[in-house]
């Protein structure tokens, strides 16, 4: 956790000429410094270029590119930043007071194109400060120094007289109008930086190169003073490799998520980290002490709370004790009428075991785990430079509570109706339960998907998409596949038993005994595995349920097919028992019994050409041979999947519905 590799321009001559214009190199810069986790995480920063283009009429207007809010500088595009006329900003900068709404309100009515992102906050500092390219970022070096005892002394150490450093005030107008009044009489050829304390780092030149390099020398140089005052080196303590959870460990994690998801109003994804790293850092003697003295900038906080809980033991207990806290230090600082956010804490320092964040997505919590991992590590340099100390509580509660700020986290739409949910899927690789995966994820849950066939780990490769090699016939993958899926998301709601294989047709008379048997491990065996390596997560869970697929071979048997028929009649019979035990722990399981899906692995051209032939049907008319005359897709059997575990079949368990077409047989 302490190492680093030294900051390394990443400048090259040959991808900079294929820029051709300003924002084009702007752009390329940009995407260079996003390359770097520790200058920049998930939206940080913000960069920008003052050029000229022309309105409708032709007439010149000079104007600040600058990076828009909700815009990531690792994959930032030139409509990511907004156009804003220039001479607005800087006559903005000398008013004595603007409040934040206006200051928004106004940079958005001088834009030259209104369908723009909102320009950044500190688009007025970057307006006059008098270079054509701006940067400015959160380098963890910086900021680590900067948070010591002692400093604004150490920083001015490493840079003398060659950067404005600036104490901490709020971003936007205030810190604006700060550095307007610090440089009033000032040289600015003199200066290659401003060093905002607690906050960051601004680098600028005449050209994107200059500003970009000094950027990273501005860096290189607090890197090369950490390392010289012995603040880098190897963790103290922790294992060599990966902790792995026990199985009471996995089942601690999953209270964990539960306590803490009820504390944030709902289900949520738990990123656990349990490196040697995280590992090292949570075991520290000190660490409760040093890891709630506040976050490394200020701009986390609206990720990460002020500090995260340090604690073990009884979750729901500790979560509750963090929560009271909470509402202490909300009544210290709020305005009248102001109302506070949820109580819950977005990370926790798990003692000996490592770290665990909280999202409303895989996606969050990875962002909540990315920001906890930087701190940990600010956190270790800082304490050998002479020891931790953020932002006062009151500046962190502003930050918190700012309006600007907030606003960031609504940018991203309505919350998807399984958010926070975490499914395990069964026989993904393709078919049914590969379309299951999917539309689980689309609708924002995370999702293990798992499969004999090895193509299921490259099928799914999205954030909150995972695919791991199971043989569902073998207990202990299983086993292991359902830990798996705690340990990457902290706990499990959502279980769709989809495994199974269609037996080659043979009369009872002719039965290999080797099919039956397979059919029976595969389509019913399986599935008491998985339900009995589920049940334990599943009881911790938010809204549980079990979907099982089944088969119209249930109710409507064919000829030929005992194998799977008898053994899809024992797994519908398995899911009505379930349903009886499991209602006590309100896990609900429900089977849906589809026919001819017809886009699935099973149904090869030869399987369907014998199966139609031992109807007396053309191929064309057995795929339609139900009353509705339909063809039945995997897509339709998920949407069924989807509508049982959503609102509609909340107080629905033991259920077995056809998906079918209708089938004169059963009806």
């Amino acid at each position: 956790m302490l190492t680093f590799a030294a900051m390394l321009s990443r400048w090259n001559d040959a991808a900079a000429k294929l820029c051709t214009s300003p924002l084009e190199l702007r752009v390329h810069t940009s995407r260079l410094l996003g390359q770097e986790p520790s200058l920049v995480l998930h939206g940080g920063g913000n960069t920008s270029v003052k050029d000229q283009v022309r309105d409708l009429f032709g007439e010149p207007i000079d104007v600040l590119f600058v990076k828009g809010s909700g815009w990531d500088l690792a994959t930032i595009e030139p409509r990511g930043f907004a156009p804003v006329r220039l001479d607005v900003l800087r006559r903005m900068a000398d008013l004595p007071t603007l409040s934040d709404t206006d200051m928004v309100r106004a940079q958005r009515a001088a834009m030259t194109d209104p369908g723009a992102p909102t320009p950044s906050v500190e688009a007025i500092l970057h307006a006059i400060i008098p270079f054509t390219f701006v940067d400015h970022t959160h380098a963890d070096a910086v900021v680590a120094v900067s948070n010591t005892s002692e400093g604004e002394q150490r920083i001015r150490e490493i840079y003398g007289d060659t950067v404005l450093v600036v104490p901490y005030v709020m971003p936007g107008f205030v810190l604006a109008r700060r550095v307007r009044e610090m440089t009033a009489s000032v040289d600015w050829s003199r200066l290659e930086g401003i060093i905002l304390l607690h906050h960051g780092v601004f680098s600028f030149g005449a050209d994107a190169r200059t500003s970009y390099e000094r950027m990273i020398a501005l860096v290189t140089r607090a890197e090369d003073y950490l390392a010289r005052n012995g603040a880098s080196g190897s963790p103290s303590a922790g294992p060599a490799a990966p902790a792995k959870l026990s199985d009471a460990e996995l089942r601690s994690l999953a209270e964990l998520r539960r306590a803490a998801g009820r504390a944030m109003g709902g289900a949520v994804i738990a990123r656990s980290e349990h490196t040697p790293a995280a590992v090292a850092f949570s075991s520290r003697p000190d660490v409760a002490a040093v890891a709630t003295r506040g976050p490394l900038t200020p701009d986390h906080v609206i990720r990460t709370k002020p500090i995260p809980l340090v604690a073990g033991g009884d979750w729901s207990v500790r979560i509750k004790e963090y929560s009271a806290r909470y509402r202490e230090y909300f009544a210290r600082y709020a305005r009248p009428g102001l109302l506070p956010l949820d109580h819950a804490p977005r990370w926790v320092v798990w003692p000996g075991k490592g770290v665990v964040a909280f999202g409303a997505s895989a996606k969050d919590a990875g962002v909540v785990a990315d920001i906890a991992r930087h701190t940990a590590q600010a956190i270790e340099w800082a304490e050998r430079l002479g020891g931790w100390r953020a932002l006062p509580e009151s500046d962190l509660f502003e930050v918190e509570y700012w309006e600007l700020e907030q606003a960031k986290l609504k940018q991203g739409g309505p919350r998807p109706p399984l958010a926070g949910k975490v499914a395990l899927v069964t026989g993904a690789a393709s078919g049914i339960g590969r379309t299951c995966a999917e539309m689980l994820h689309a609708r924002g849950a995370a999702v293990v998907g798992t499969d004999i066939n090895p193509a299921v780990e490259s099928t799914f490769v999205k954030d909150g998409l995972v695919g791991l090699t199971a043989d569902a016939t073998d207990r202990e993958a299983v086993e292991r596949s359902v830990a798996e899926c705690v340990r990457r998301f902290g706990g499990l709601d959502i279980v769709v038993s989809n495994a199974g294989v269609f037996s080659p047709s043979r009369p009872i008379a002719e039965m290999d005994q080797r099919i039956w048997e397979q059919s029976l491990a595969v389509n019913l065996t399986s599935h008491l595995a998985l339900l009995r390596a589920a049940a334990p997560y599943l009881r911790l869970g938010f809204d549980p349920a079990i979907v099982i697929i089944g088969s119209k071979n249930v109710p409507a048997p064919g000829p030929g097919a005992a194998a799977y028929s008898v053994a899809k009649a024992g797994l519908a019979q398995l899911a009505r028992v379930a349903a009886l035990e499991f209602a006590k722990d309100g896990i609900r399981v429900n089977t849906l019994h589809p026919h001819l899906v017809l886009d699935t692995g099973t149904w090869t051209p030869e399987v369907l050409a014998a199966r139609a032939a031992s109807y007396g049907m053309t191929v064309e008319a057995y795929r339609r041979n139900n009353l509705l005359g339909v063809e039945i897709s995997a897509r339709d059997v998920a949407e069924a999947v989807l509508a049982l575990l959503g609102p509609a079949f909340a107080k629905t368990t033991g259920a077995q519905i056809p998906i079918d077409g209708g089938s004169d047989r059963i009806i």
